[in-house]
């Protein structure tokens, strides 16, 4: 219809100006044909009845009639008074000319949209339903006992905040059953303690032998007594290092498929220890002495092996000493090592490379204290050594790499042999009860 419109505002241009009969000629062929004017008043050769031409006159806006073939518009131009009315015709063909083309311009547009929506649906359905799988996965795994996976989240917002969730999850469930194992272990490990003074304790009761002579019904109730409660706190020490064996092997099981990493103060784990080792020293009348634990000496190991290491050293020497005898706890830092030293003015240890073993304790022990400990040093890059002491009786060395200097290509025995020469007694006082070093 815009061509027609064209068209006839030619021809009525040249009819508005009185451009004459030659001159509505010239411009109909300027319009290129299909125009009729209509001069007042006629209505031959037109496509329209007279009644639509005359009806078109009277009016002043154009008007559209539909016609066989097509559509005439009618245009009204009034010069004069006088009101003619000039007539385009706009055939069927050329209204329907580039409307296939743009419906199928439409179709395509339509069609490129629905493909991309679905690529883009089945792209984010896809990553949303492999997102729900991993997660479905990963929470049977953990129901199943295996606290060790994780996933990476992915997908849309909400499903990536879930995987975040549940990999917090899944830490603090590993973190809460280390950390209750190693409690169990540490309790168990600590009750050796005053199971070994109720054991000394019984030994210096009289005998419990019953079949030595005669005795009164009171005598033998006494002895009897004794010899139940020495049996108790046998079976009671077989049920504790049943108890250390169990949690300890659990947790070095757990640490074997995910190492700790960790950095901690062996100073501040020394003087942390030491706090409750020495009341039970002041208990049993032993003196003792802290040095080099001033200042921080960072380790690379996990605080809570440490502790435990230093505890199983520690306890040794409170188990298999008597009682008054005299100990010492001391750092070395030197050529990248760190020395975790425990001597004591003991009896000693007869078969130092049997005592490393776990489990050859020769005092019926888990041999668990010295196993910890090597444990721990070797987690540290370090070593665990035995030795006489300038005390008299054991040295145990726990060799731990320096946090803050990495460590020399040095021989580590070298930094035992000359921890062992700073030893001499000639140059070491004698042991004072608890000192600020504490």
């Amino acid at each position: 219809m815009s061509g027609a419109e064209q068209r006839s505002a030619t021809v009525a241009g040249a009819v508005a100006a009185n451009a004459g009969k030659k001159g509505i000629d010239a411009a109909v062929t300027a319009a290129g044909g299909g125009v009729v004017v209509h001069a007042p008043g006629t209505t031959r050769n037109s496509r329209v009845s007279a009644e639509e031409l005359v009806a078109a006159a009277r009016g002043t806006a154009p008007v559209e009639v539909d016609v066989d073939g097509g559509v005439v518009r009618l245009q009204p131009v009034t010069v004069g008074g006088k009101t003619s009315v000039v007539e385009a015709f706009v055939a069927d063909a050329e209204l329907d000319e580039g409307t296939a083309r743009a419906w199928w311009i439409l179709l395509g547009i339509m069609l490129a949209l629905i493909i991309g929506s679905v690529i883009v649906v089945d792209r984010l359905a896809r990553g949303a339903v492999a997102s729900v799988r991993n997660l479905v996965h990963a929470a049977m795994a953990v129901g199943g006992g295996d606290l060790g996976v994780r996933i990476q989240p992915s997908g849309p917002r909400e499903l990536a905040e879930a995987g975040y969730a549940f990999n917090r999850m899944a830490d603090r469930l590993v973190t809460s059953r280390t950390s209750e194992r190693e409690l169990v272990a540490d309790l168990s490990h600590r009750l050796r303690t005053p199971l070994t003074v109720l054991r000394l304790d019984a030994e210096a009761l009289d005998p419990d032998d019953t079949h030595i002579g005669e005795f009164s019904a009171a005598e033998l109730d006494r002895r009897r007594g004794i010899r139940r409660i020495r049996q108790a706190i046998i079976t009671l020490e077989g049920e504790v290092d049943q108890l250390i064996n169990t949690t300890r092997a659990a947790v070095a099981a757990q640490v074997a498929d995910a190492p700790e990493e960790g950095l901690c103060d062996a100073a501040e784990v020394v003087r942390d220890r030491m706090v409750f080792w020495s009341a039970l020293a002041g208990d049993q009348n032993r003196q003792y002495r802290v040095v080099g634990a001033q200042l921080r000496i960072p380790v690379p190991v996990a605080r809570a092996e440490l502790a435990a290491a230093l505890d199983a050293v520690l306890g040794n020497v409170f188990r298999y000493t008597p009682q008054g005898t005299a100990f010492e706890v001391g750092l070395t830092r030197r050529d990248g090592w760190v020395g975790l030293r425990v001597d004591d003015a003991g009896p000693g240890i007869d078969d130092p490379e049997k005592a490393m073993q776990r489990g050859q304790s020769e005092q019926g022990s888990t041999g668990l204290g010295l196993d910890i400990a090597r444990r721990a040093a070797q987690a540290a890059g370090g070593s665990v050594s035995l030795a006489r002491a300038a005390m008299g009786g054991a040295s145990v060395v726990m060799l731990l790499a320096d946090a803050d200097a990495p460590p020399k290509q040095a021989s580590r025995f070298g930094l035992v042999g000359r921890l062992a020469r700073e030893r001499d007694p000639a140059k070491r006082k004698r042991p004072q009860p608890r000192t600020d070093d504490a």
